[in-house]
């Protein structure tokens, strides 16, 4: 079979699977079996498709998430190794990472904790763009900190990573940045397959931990990531406890995505 008739079967499969972005997930899939780009793949439309690919699609068409199946996922600068240990980095958290990135502007060396690190997406980008920041990264998952850590290894990026609850937010910091489990228990079945049935639940379902991490933390400087319609409430939670200057950014889809304080 030919790379162009891979991608059409590939295409019509996904399709019928009930994948949002058929076309799209195919041509990645391709060009990833290919070792190109997107466009190297289409270049190479009449030679033959990799049997590699095959697997592949079958992953894919079972609705396992595309970053698992690609086992790389981009995030901001960072190409991050992904899977089933951790939630895939979301495009929506990259606005969290520049909040954190604005607010430590002025900042000298500031030492900031990402609670809850999962891939290690949020500590890795802002060691990256603000390599003189002393950045940990704490998840109480075992299984994420090792991806974290690896990732960290494999990006060269010197941050420390370790094994960790709720409380290290106590431990005194310039920044504590979170994204928490946000979703209600009676949501989980409404989600899609990719998320329900492939990703950690308890990365995901969560309640009131916003607030818990917001009392507990001592920092100057506090950013969350939110679920839809949450803002509001997180950012009274933080006028509550005694934080000023609360800001609430969206992201690219106009959702209020991210709640900041500072103390």
């Amino acid at each position: 079979m030919t790379v162009g008739e891979a991608l059409r079967l590939a295409e019509q499969r996904l399709g019928e699977a009930g994948v949002d972005t058929p076309r799209v997930d195919a041509e990645l899939l391709l060009a990833h079996v290919l070792g190109v780009s997107r466009t190297g793949m289409h270049e190479r439309r009449s030679q033959e498709a990799p049997d590699e690919f095959d697997d592949l699609l079958e992953r894919r068409v079972r609705r396992e998430p595309l970053a698992y199946v690609l086992g790389e996922w981009g995030f901001r600068r960072l190409v991050l190794h992904t899977d089933a240990r951790a939630l895939v980095p979301r495009p929506e958290t990259e606005v969290v990472v520049e909040r954190c990135l604005a607010l430590l502007r002025d900042e000298t060396e500031p030492r900031v904790l990402d609670l809850g690190t999962g891939t290690g997406a949020i500590a890795l980008s802002i060691a990256d763009e603000r390599p003189d920041a002393r950045v940990t990264a704490v998840d109480s998952a075992p299984d994420a900190v090792a991806l974290a850590r690896e990732n960290a290894e494999r990006l060269d990026l010197d941050i420390e990573v370790r094994e960790g609850d709720l409380r290290a937010a106590a431990e005194g910091w310039d920044l504590v940045v979170s994204n928490p489990p946000y979703v209600h228990a009676d949501e989980w079945e409404s989600l899609q397959p990719e998320i329900r049935d492939w990703e950690p639940r308890d990365a995901l379902v969560g309640e009131g931990l916003h607030e818990e991490i917001a009392r507990l933390a001592s920092t100057r400087l506090l950013v969350f990531e939110v679920g839809d319609g949450q803002a509001d409430h997180v950012a009274g939670a933080l006028a509550s406890l005694g934080y000023a200057d609360i800001a609430i950014t969206s992201d690219l889809a106009e959702e209020d995505r991210v709640v900041e304080g500072r103390r």
